[in-house]
């Protein structure tokens, strides 16, 4: 399948993410040619904030190939990630994001991630959403494990 084959099968899911009560959002994972992992939007239907579209379709990708590292795969979506997706991409070691739909396009229709990319640029004092550590002494235990630990997968 070629690219414009991807990113066809990407806005059919969006539709059909419609259609079933979800948002109109479609993603597919590929590489070499052949899809790995497709989703759509179904945070409504799954009750899931985080069923995004392209999460989905990561973590059916992942799944499919028994491994968190999806290096030297593509992601075809129909809109813009969101910064949520995007942190999934990148900690996914996706290649290349190629998208339909642009972030204008999203807010146009009531998905505006505005708010979120003007927040997480801001200094942690001057946000919104209040972050505040507690039990960090204790909490920097696991840290020191994984730190020392011999068989570790890094990711």
């Amino acid at each position: 399948m070629d690219e414009a084959g991807f990113m066809r099968r990407a806005i059919a899911l969006s539709r059909q993410g419609v259609q079933e009560g979800g948002g109109p959002f479609g993603a597919v994972v590929a590489r070499d040619g052949r899809i790995l992992g497709e989703g759509r939007n179904a945070v409504v239907p799954g009750r899931d904030p985080t069923a995004h579209a392209e999460v989905v379709a990561i973590r059916a990708a992942c799944g499919a190939l028994g491994t968190h590292d999806l290096s030297g795969a593509v992601i075809y979506t129909s809109c813009e990630p969101c910064p949520m997706c995007l942190g999934a991409i990148w900690w996914a070691r996706i290649g290349e994001v190629v998208y339909a739909n642009d972030r204008a396009d999203a807010a146009a229709i009531g998905f505006d991630d505005a708010a979120i990319y003007e927040e997480v640029c801001r200094p942690m004092a001057e946000r919104a959403l209040p972050l505040r550590r507690l039990l960090a002494a204790e909490a920097i235990e696991a840290f020191r494990l994984w730190a020392g630990k011999p068989d570790k997968v890094p990711y």
